[in-house]
Order: structure tokens, then C-alpha cells, then sequence
């Protein structure tokens, strides 16, 4: 089983995007985390979420930069705040019960983090990815989320915070 959410929050280049991908290590995710963990790309160095150092995340979270990192101060906020924010954000899920019990030994979750590398707010950037990361999770768990009549809603004001049709 592979479960999948999404989590946007904030607005302009402190704003939060998250892509979730979290299930049973017994699933599809242990090879996906494996891959992931031991090919990075050019710029997208993927690293296991720390609370602080020697404490990981539960599930074990494999954190991995949407945008490529540019040095000084787009890669402090994704390695600080960015990665700060997706560890208390996984974990207050997990002990919220927003994630069931055998998550916490169990599973394995990969988080896609977009980091706008304008970000220049460290706290917003934090507050922004523990939400974010708080709410895929929630999303991931969530059966029938998005429902039809939110995909009917939003296919009549498409938009995201790069575009929206018609716009000038």
C-alpha cells in the first residue's frame, strides 16, 4: 500500500510545497526510499529528517529538494528550517494520530519539499513545511480526498501561485 498526499501553505517565497509519498516498509515505498536515497541528482541531495541530531523523524523520512540548491542561504533554509519544519510536522501527525500506530516502526515516507530559493523568512519557512507536511499526511490518510465535487470546483478556477489562466 503506498499512500499519497499533498500540502501547500503560505504565500510568496516563504510559502511550503510538499509531496507525499508514505505507506508500510513492506510496500512499494522501501524500494522507492532506497532508489531515491542512493541517487541523487545534481542539486537534490535527499537526507533522512532529523527532530535534532540523533533523533529521526517516525517514519523514517527521507527528504528530498524539489528545487535545485543554490548556495548560502537557499540551502540554510531548506536544511534548516525547510528540513525542521517537515521532521515536527511528521511528527506531530504520528503522535496526533493522524497516522496509525505501526507507522511509527513500520513505515517509510519520502517527502518532496519545494523550497523557493528566495526564501529569506527562516520561522515562516518552518511554520510553513510543518503544516504543509502535517496536512499531506493528513490528506494521505484521508479516503476520497480530494472528493469530486472539490476536483469539479477546482478544474473552474485552475490556478496555482506561478500561474492562473487568464491572468495578466
Amino acid at each position: 500500500m503506498l499512500y499519497i498526499g499533498e500540502g501547500f501553505e503560505g504565500a510568496g517565497p516563504n510559502a511550503a510545497h510538499i509531496n507525499l509519498y508514505i505507506g508500510p516498509k513492506a510496500g512499494p515505498i522501501s524500494g522507492a526510499l532506497a532508489t531515491a536515497a542512493a541517487s541523487p541528482g545534481p542539486g537534490h541531495l535527499p537526507f533522512q529528517t532529523i527532530l535534532k541530531p540523533n533523533l529521526p523523524v517516525k517514519p523514517v523520512t527521507l527528504f528530498i529538494a524539489k528545487a535545485v540548491l543554490v548556495p548560502g542561504t537557499h540551502e540554510t533554509m531548506t536544511w534548516g528550517p525547510a528540513q525542521a519544519g517537515v521532521a515536527a510536522g511528521m511528527t506531530r501527525a504520528l503522535l496526533d494520530g493522524v497516522l496509525p500506530a505501526e507507522a511509527e516502526d513500520d513505515w517509510l515516507a519520502i517527502a518532496a519539499v519545494w523550497v523557493n530559493p528566495s526564501a529569506h523568512d527562516a520561522d515562516a519557512v518552518f511554520a510553513n513545511n510543518n503544516e504543509a507536511l502535517y496536512m499531506a499526511a493528513k490528506r494521505a490518510l484521508t479516503p476520497g480526498w480530494p472528493s469530486r465535487e472539490a476536483l469539479a470546483e477546482g478544474l473552474r478556477t485552475v490556478s496555482n501561485p506561478f500561474y492562473t489562466p487568464g491572468a495578466r
